[in-house]
């Protein structure tokens, strides 16, 4: 069945005949998310319906971004393909660093990418990285213990709503945390659920003329409330717990909520991996009334270095990676509700996947979720949760660092946004802005 599927996928993305004879091996770095680590496990149908053989660097998170980072910025040619997302890829492809993916076949149909995803991933119109899926975030929260609590979620929940929820529903005897949330310090994991929660309470990384605004109100509301709630209702070390450490803690039944990505969804409904698993339901992400949801939009994509001498082979495998047929293989082999979700229009119209209790809310999610404009006052970057520009993955991860001592109690609220001001600031103007 597998074979059959693959080879399948081979004939629509017309491969051409000679790739059984090529030996080709592509070297790809990606991240130890679930998804990417279930596709690991039918690249050998790949492998024998091209004779393209595949090895994976698979790094945690803040590692990946850095090993990726290094590699393109200095030619070092390690990897054929990279697992990099929103953030990365217009800034690489504008800098002449990504191969273009133009000449996709007609069978892959690049029209049918959600646009939120096909935009983020191009620069000038140019799709430079293919999402394998795509996410925003949302309320994962347990309707057993939220009905124990005498409460009910609505769809589109406050902040306020949520840090009394999560009080009633605390439970330390049991080793039941109210709500788990990243902690954990780098630009893309605690810094990411900081920034995107800190729109929805009216905050920006800069004004208009690019001036940090870790000094004003907004930012104190956002950390303040945030510490609160985490350390009335939060797990125990949670400053150093990022995505992978809260779904564990939330399969094991030890959270009432975790407000994270929209992917994780099929992880915490699986019952073999999930012992919760009949008792999650989901809900937008909250607001505090300003206009603003604190929810993100990403996509964990597929793309190609300039400096790679494989660029045919490697975007013959993120054709097969990212297509419908790759699709079509996961639901038939593990179910509608374990496939790469976030990506594909024609998933959100498949009758069979509409029938998956999170599909509607994930798309809710990503539709809600704007990054021409993510903030309630007017800036002038581009991004939901980091701002598009060179700079900021450094000066984030750093603010992030200083964020998570924080919540390890190793220093202030105010000890820390004044550092990040600080630092903002110098790092901006050392750059020209």
């Amino acid at each position: 069945m597998y074979l059959k599927n693959a080879l399948r996928a081979a004939t629509a993305m017309t491969f051409v005949a000679t790739a059984a004879a090529q030996a080709d091996t592509l070297t790809i770095a990606t991240v130890n998310n679930g998804d990417m680590i279930r596709m690991q496990g039918y690249t050998d149908k790949f492998t024998e319906a091209t004779g393209i053989d595949v090895e994976w660097v698979t790094l945690e998170e803040n590692v990946l971004r850095q090993r990726v980072t290094t590699d393109i910025t200095t030619k070092g040619g390690q990897f054929d393909i990279m697992t990099i997302g929103m953030y990365e890829t217009p800034i690489w492809g504008a800098n002449g660093w990504l191969v273009p993916l133009d000449g996709l076949s007609d069978e892959y149909d690049v029209g049918d990418i959600l646009p939120a995803m096909s935009g983020g991933l191009s620069h000038d119109g140019t799709l430079y990285a293919a999402p394998f899926y795509g996410e925003s975030s949302m309320i994962m929260y347990r309707t057993d213990l939220m009905e124990k609590a005498g409460m009910e979620m609505p769809d589109a929940p406050t902040w306020e709503f949520i840090r009394e929820a999560a009080a009633a529903m605390t439970d330390r005897d049991a080793d039941i945390n109210g709500i788990c949330l990243r902690g954990k310090a780098g630009w893309g994991e605690g810094g990411a659920f900081i920034t995107a929660m800190s729109n929805s309470f009216g905050a920006r990384w800069f004004d208009e003329d690019w001036k940090p605004q870790f000094d004003q109100p907004e930012w104190a509301d956002t950390l303040n409330f945030y510490v609160g709630m985490m350390n009335e209702s939060g797990p125990a070390g949670y400053a150093t717990n990022g995505f992978n450490e809260n779904l564990s803690l939330f399969q094991q039944g030890k959270c009432g909520m975790w407000i994270d990505a929209t992917v994780a969804a099929s992880f915490v409904t699986n019952p073999t991996d999930s012992t919760v698993a009949d008792s999650v339901s989901f809900a937008l992400a909250p607001d505090t009334g300003l206009g603003k949801r604190s929810n993100w939009l990403w996509a964990w994509a597929l793309a190609i270095p300039a400096g790679t001498e494989q660029a045919d082979s490697a975007k013959q495998f993120i054709e097969w990676a990212t297509s419908k047929d790759y699709i079509e293989l996961v639901a038939e082999n593990e179910g509608w509700a374990n496939v790469p979700p976030g990506a594909r229009t024609s998933l959100y119209e498949n009758p069979d996947y509409q029938a998956v209790p999170f599909a509607k809310m994930t798309l809710d999610s990503i539709l809600s979720a704007d990054p021409n404009n993510p903030t309630v006052k007017p800036v002038p970057y581009v991004g939901i949760q980091f701002a598009a520009i060179p700079e900021f993955a450094g000066i984030a991860t750093q603010v992030s660092q200083e964020f998570s001592a924080v919540y390890a109690g190793q220093q202030t609220v105010e000890e820390a946004l004044a550092k990040a001001q600080a630092f903002t600031a110098e790092e901006m103007e050392a750059a020209g802005y």
